[in-house]
């Protein structure tokens, strides 16, 4: 990463440069979730992303958009080793209630920082991910145990031999269940296939519902299509938005989307395809009365 675009990466996320350290970590951790959305938005544009890490910190840094976790992560993970820290890619897997699978390996890209001890964490190892949307805020310890970072609590259990090395348990309250992670190093490479799986194939879930997601240190804002809602302190219950203006406001004003530069063809395919999902979700329930 130059040092042009590592200066326009930290002046988005509101931070000057430091030196490594368990707090600036802590920090430049914080501010990603906070400020970079977890989104799919391009996708439902019919925007092209790739994988390359420097793309998605030019998407970031320049254009404010975000991505899913190969996006964030890698991007982040430029950030961070521009920075001077020792930073790991490795392969995950995001998983349903079925538990840890083989097939789920690599629909998830992790994070590792090493060399940095503490009293909470003598090893000095980190786990570190901008890419699930509605779970970390903060770096957790590379240690078993139990975490709370409000308003969820988690679990992260060394599992040698099986699916993965590690694996993190989400709040049984959040979006997903859980994740499972190898401790060898992973080249961007190795997503590449399961990237083009999940921004092409109908089948992928990613196809079906645009979201977009920003952590901070009380809760999570989450759209799911039309659908708004907040989970931890200020949480209400979910409203449609089906007013055209007030979604695009909702994008652009609470997770700082803002597509006013993008063709105006373009946005309108946009809200047709999201009205039209959300019509047809309606419809469904309508029929199994629920």
């Amino acid at each position: 990463m130059d040092e042009e675009l590592r200066g326009a990466y930290l002046r988005r996320l509101g931070l000057e440069a430091e030196d490594p350290s368990v707090e600036a970590l802590h920090r430049i951790h914080r501010a990603h979730v906070e400020l970079v959305p977890y989104e799919t938005v391009w996708l439902h544009m019919s925007e092209s992303w790739d994988i390359d890490p420097d793309a998605s910190a030019r998407r970031i840094a320049r254009e404010h958009r975000g991505g899913y976790c190969f996006h964030l992560n890698g991007a982040l993970s430029q950030l961070l080793r521009a920075l001077g820290y020792e930073v790991t890619r490795h392969v995950g897997g995001v998983h349903g209630p079925d538990g840890p699978s083989g097939e789920s390996m690599t629909n998830h890209l992790v994070l590792t920082v090493a060399g940095l001890a503490s009293d909470e964490n003598p090893g000095g190892v980190w786990y570190v991910d901008a890419g699930l949307g509605d779970a970390l805020h903060d770096p957790i310890p590379l240690v078993p145990g139990e975490y709370a970072q409000t308003p969820w609590h988690f679990e992260l259990t060394e599992t040698p031999g099986d699916v993965g090395d590690w694996h993190f348990r989400h709040d049984p309250r959040g979006t997903f269940v859980g994740m499972s992670f190898r401790s060898a190093p992973a080249g961007m490479a190795e997503f590449a296939a399961r990237h083009r799986f999940l921004s092409t194939s109908p089948e992928s879930s990613f196809a079906h519902v645009v979201t977009a997601q920003l952590r901070d240190s009380a809760g999570v804002d989450i759209l799911l299509g039309l659908v708004l809602s907040r989970a931890g302190s200020g949480a209400s219950p979910a409203v449609a938005l089906t007013n055209r203006d007030d979604w695009f406001g909702v994008l652009a004003d609470r997770f700082g989307i803002r597509l006013d530069g993008c063709d105006p063809v373009a946005r309108d395919r946009l809200w047709e395809r999201v009205l039209g999902a959300h019509r047809a979700w309606q419809a469904d329930r309508d029929r199994n009365g629920s």
